[in-house]
């Protein structure tokens, strides 16, 4: 009989959802990355909407994860590598609560995990100014409209995927080689 693998969900904001993708996908343990919408209070989200923050969501990533593979916390530490966790509801020049920093903890350890590791950093003053990162319940996930699944991969050549994307992206694969899918 063949062993059935279990996966866990990670839900994370942190600027542009095509970002967050695009760096995600890259580590091993992660099953797929899907863009969505995730903190608000339309029952029918779409981009549009989302993007004039008519909404309350965030831009958001769902990871679906091998937690034999890859755990939480590392994908917590990846999340922090990539985005700046003490600017609020800003990533660069994305501005806006739908670019908040957020992470939508799907069960009690989750949330353990990530107010332990938010206290760690900033006890540690990894930044100049505290986290602003909300720890938050996960709510009802939007699945983002289809062109924005692997946007970076469709459109690496796009002013916006080669100013903000890719720079993100690399630097992921320089702090997590190890960790990177090969191909």
């Amino acid at each position: 009989m063949a062993e059935t693998m279990k996966t866990q969900k990670a839900t994370l904001a942190g600027g542009c959802f095509w970002c967050l993708e695009a760096a995600f996908e890259q580590l091993t343990g992660v099953i797929s990355v899907l863009p969505g919408y995730m903190g608000g209070q339309d029952p029918q989200p779409t981009y549009e909407a989302v993007c004039r923050g008519d909404t309350g969501h965030a831009e958001v990533v769902q990871i679906a994860f091998d937690p034999a593979r890859i755990d939480f916390e590392t994908l917590l530490t990846a999340f922090f590598t990539i985005h700046d966790p003490t600017t609020l509801n800003r990533q660069g020049h994305d501005a806006g609560t739908q670019y908040r920093s957020a992470i939508f903890f799907h069960d009690a350890d989750q949330q353990a995990v990530a107010q332990a590791m938010i206290a760690r950093l900033n006890g540690e003053e990894v930044w100049a100014s505290p986290i602003v990162t909300e720890v938050t319940a996960a709510t009802t996930f939007f699945v983002a409209e289809e062109y924005h699944h692997q946007y970076f991969r469709r459109n690496p050549y796009q002013g916006y995927c080669m100013a903000v994307v890719a720079p993100k992206a690399l630097k992921l694969r320089m702090a997590f080689g190890d960790r990177i899918k090969a191909g």
